[in-house]
């Protein structure tokens, strides 16, 4: 319908005239919220401004600097273990780094942080969000802090003069589509999958199917408010016709036996077998899951490990489903979290795999010479 205007014009109906769009598939019936607050519960950091650690004299200590978040636990476990291995932990948390006193050396792999010179020798990127950086939205100073962080810690992740883990420059283009297409070429089997913004129109494998999204699991519209987007079936009375306002992931639905989450730790496998009655579960009732620690098919790992040789990752989690006995790769997660499904498991085997293998690299580094 229009209503006519001057000449041949054409004008659209009033708002009020049109019909409701419905909300995104993935938004509908999402009631995951997570407040990620902005406390510091990292240990080093906390002895080290308490003045509990001595001083050094001035030169610049070796350390393993993080970019991550307060609410990364995985971190503030790391930064215990690394403390009581003498090695020195730094933090630059996105959703406390306005205001951070930080100067980093472009002539020399140095940085002042807070009242610490520091030798950064491994440096790793989790959890880093530019969306949890603590400013209001929509404005101008919110968005020249966004811009300038963005910029500085790409460079950070980045920068050739130290190691890092999961470099950026390999990973920042490893999206889902990439995945599936490099695992099918390491001999995995993967789900028939369309990239749509009509999911109603679209049945890859011509029966049920699942909708995901193209990019991330989690949105932080707001600083600290984390909604999920999580997989679902695809109903045809839901979808209709309408397309969506961004492209979506369509995949067959696969039948399983279970699934697996299998880590991947330098040159191991650590796996769990996840049992769940819905694939949103893990998140909106992750008491009923069910998580218990398995050995992992030879076969499967050195597939596994040479997918992780070719991503150039060093710690990463592989999501897959356990199907008439083959196994069908979902996804990786570059930014893992262990910690859930070992307090699930009871086994701590992945933290301390962790810990020893970023000790060891750093050690490795520091034997190099790499901390003058």
């Amino acid at each position: 319908m229009t209503v006519s205007g001057w000449g041949n014009e054409t004008v659209p109906p009033p708002e009020a005239a049109r019909p409701a769009k419905p909300p995104p598939l993935l938004l509908q019936g999402q009631d995951y919220l997570f407040r990620s607050q902005p406390k510091c519960l990292d240990f080093q950091e906390q002895v080290h401004r308490l003045g509990m650690v001595d001083e050094g004299d001035g030169s610049p200590v070796p350390c393993v600097l993080v970019l991550a978040r307060a609410a990364d636990m995985e971190m503030n476990e790391l930064s215990i273990a690394l403390a009581e291995r003498g090695i020195r932990m730094a933090r630059i948390d996105a959703d406390r780094s306005v205001d951070l006193p930080l100067t980093v050396y472009t002539d020399q792999p140095l940085l002042e942080l807070d009242r610490w010179l520091l030798r950064p020798l491994l440096v790793w990127r989790r959890h880093f969000e530019l969306t949890a950086l603590p400013l209001e939205p929509g404005t101008l100073a919110g968005a020249y802090a966004v811009d300038q962080w963005g910029a500085v810690a790409d460079w950070l992740s980045s920068r050739g003069d130290w190691a890092h883990v999961n470099p950026s420059r390999n990973t920042s283009h490893l999206n889902r589509l990439t995945q599936l297409a490099d695992a099918s070429a390491f001999g995995l089997k993967v789900p028939r999958t369309t990239v749509t913004t009509r999911p109603g129109r679209t049945r890859p494998g011509g029966g049920r199917c699942i909708v995901k999204t193209s990019g991330r699991h989690l949105l932080e519209p707001r600083p600290g408010m984390q909604h999920g987007l999580f997989p679902r079936p695809l109903e045809t009375s839901r979808s209709g016709d309408v397309p969506e306002s961004a492209p979506v992931i369509v995949q067959e639905y696969v039948p399983s036996d279970t699934e697996l989450r299998v880590f991947v730790v330098g040159e191991r496998c650590l796996a769990f077998q996840v049992d769940k009655l819905d694939p949103a579960q893990l998140w909106v009732d992750p008491e009923a899951v069910c998580v218990t620690p398995v050995d992992v098919p030879t076969s499967l790992t050195d597939r596994l490990l040479a997918l992780a040789r070719h991503w150039r990752l060093q710690v990463a989690a592989f999501d897959l489903l356990v199907s008439g006995g083959d196994h069908v790769f979902l996804e990786v997660n570059v930014n893992c979290d262990w910690r859930w499904f070992e307090h699930r498991a009871q086994d701590s085997r992945v933290s301390d795999a962790v810990h020893e293998w970023v000790a060891t690299r750093f050690k490795e580094l520091l034997g190099a010479g790499k901390g003058r």
